[in-house]
């Protein structure tokens, strides 16, 4: 599974949001390959799920595949989310 963290720059919370998914996986004991973006960089790519934060849900409206923090810290928070969206898919 390929994940990727988005904010404005990709280099503030996005690779913050990276360790805290990173963490998420490794409770849920799921393989991933996890790189932070930035919003340029984004578009166009390929993943299987992105995960960014609210301040970012209106450029991602139309996907299906994203999951939005509102604690970039919060690891419980991210293995919530990501569980809950897994065992959706």
């Amino acid at each position: 599974m390929k994940i990727v963290t988005v904010c404005g720059l990709g280099v503030g919370s996005s690779l913050i949001l990276k360790s805290t998914v990173g963490s998420a996986m490794k409770r849920l004991n799921k393989d991933a390959t996890i790189e932070h973006w930035d919003m340029g960089t984004v578009k166009g790519k390929e993943y299987d799920l992105l995960v960014t934060t609210r301040g970012f849900e209106e450029h991602f409206k139309s996907q299906d595949n994203v999951i939005y923090i509102d604690s970039i810290v919060d690891v419980n928070e991210a293995t919530e989310k990501i569980k809950r969206y897994l065992e959706n898919k």
